[in-house]
């Protein structure tokens, strides 16, 4: 049978545009159908306006730490809207390029909703096109759980758009997400309160990383509140919101943010209409090559539920591409060893396996920590301290994890991060002569472990 496209893509963030592109390149006759905006949650509402807002945040604690240095400046003055507008011509910006990128690969865009009518065949905008193989790349969505009042909440996807900063807030969740956004309407001068159901945040990031960061924040006058959730919100008369924790406390803000969690976006996309499956936490169900339960449709990036993040989306969607119109380059992505940072302030940057996950596998450990003031602070009246840890395998030597809070953890994790790819032992780290000075040297200075 003839096809009126090898590939068709659904979604046209970073897994489908990166998939979409390469297919094409490879000669692959491609179509990607794009509902919302080009680029997906990370170029619209995810990592880059929010790392752009936490710029914004830092220069908080630039201005308060610039008298040390012999600086002295006027009384600061924020301007939310002029940040957002900002953001959202940056955005634009962003918009434009993954346009020109699709167009220029050869790839047909279609603008709208597209539904799957069966295995082989899509219909957006009321046109019907058939696909050998049609790729699900539809991205995630943020949740507000079903309590009384939740329509008075906001998640991320509102946030990036407020039209002005709220005096008060509540952020709800212990994920990146969460802790982020806290950072965020802090460092911008909100009355911040980030509330928790758990004992600590950041589940399954290393113990040290988690316990340090609650240190930090609360030395930066960020209010934690664990073990505390919403049972409902009341909008009252003046316009602000009257929010009942379970335990019977009462609390008044002015917005409430969501962030506990985000699910599938599958919405009407006709998956009744194939044989696709689902899993038991409703993500489209794979194998190691992306393949759904429908052989003719495939599926990446947060739909599928594994490692939600954009430069795993990125490889996923080029495996995709190389495997099925370029096979002679296929290699499959490897999830071990993906590193990641948190941009709270201070950032978290993190790669390989934590000491509890360490344990838990069976390793013997050697754990090797160091918590300093880094130089910038010695002239500035901050007591914000960073810390740097290593996991060490101690039969082998070999580096099994690497974890930092403080400034540009991000930055300086993604070096290590290859180190560790490349099987790097403790000895390694230990004969690599260090950049002076700089924190990041504090990674191949550590010589004496703290725990075994």
């Amino acid at each position: 049978m003839a096809y009126d496209f090898d590939l068709y893509v659904i979604g046209a963030g970073s897994g489908g545009v990166r998939s979409a592109r390469f297919a094409a390149g490879f000669g692959a006759k491609v179509a990607v159908a794009e509902s919302r905006y080009l680029g997906g949650t990370c170029v619209n509402v995810g990592c880059v306006p929010k790392k752009l807002l936490v710029y914004g945040a830092h220069f908080a604690e630039d201005f308060e730490q610039s008298a040390g240095f012999g600086w002295s400046l006027g009384e600061a003055d924020f301007d939310w809207a002029t940040l957002i507008a900002n953001k959202d011509r940056e955005i634009n910006r962003l918009n434009g390029i993954y346009r020109n990128l699709l167009v220029n690969s050869g790839v047909t865009l279609h603008e709208g909703h597209a539904r799957l009518i069966d295995p082989h065949q899509v219909e957006i905008n009321g046109q019907r096109y058939t696909a050998k193989h049609i790729l699900i790349a539809t991205g995630g969505w943020p949740q507000i759980p079903d309590i009384p009042g939740r329509e008075h909440a906001i998640s991320s996807n509102e946030a990036f758009f407020l039209k002005e900063l709220p005096k008060r807030i509540l952020v709800v969740g212990g994920g990146y997400i969460a802790v982020e956004f806290a950072g965020i309407f802090h460092g911008l001068g909100a009355d911040t309160k980030l509330l928790y159901r758990g004992e600590l945040f950041l589940r399954g990031f290393d113990g040290a990383v988690r316990k340090h960061l609650q240190e930090e924040l609360t030395k930066r006058g960020l209010d934690l509140q664990f073990n505390a959730d919403i049972e409902r919100i009341e909008k009252q008369a003046d316009g602000s919101l009257k929010v009942t924790l379970k335990d019977g406390r009462e609390l008044a803000t002015d917005c409430v943010f969501y962030a506990t969690g985000r699910r599938p976006m599958l919405d009407n996309l006709g998956l009744e209409n194939t044989g696709v499956k689902l899993d038991k936490r409703g993500f489209i169900e794979v194998d190691e090559q992306y393949q759904s339960a429908e052989p003719s449709i495939l599926a990446i990036g947060d739909v599928i539920g594994r490692v939600q993040l954009t430069p795993v989306a990125l490889a996923e969607g080029m495996a995709v591409a190389r495997r099925l119109f370029k096979p002679e380059q296929y290699r499959p992505v490897d999830y071990n060893m993906i590193p990641t940072a948190v941009f709270s302030l201070p950032n978290i940057g993190t790669v390989g396996l934590t000491e509890e996950q360490a344990r838990e596998a069976g390793h013997k450990v050697q754990i090797f920590e160091s918590r300093f003031r880094p130089m910038k602070l010695t002239l500035t009246e901050c007591q914000e301290r960073t810390l740097m840890k290593l996991v060490v395998d101690a039969n082998t030597d070999k580096v099994l994890g690497c974890h930092m809070v403080g400034p540009d953890a991000g930055e300086i994790v993604q070096g290590l991060a290859i180190a560790l790819k490349a099987g790097a032992t403790k000895r390694d780290f230990d004969e690599t002569i260090g950049v002076h000075p700089t924190a990041a040297e504090e990674f191949v200075t550590m010589r004496t472990p703290v725990a075994g």
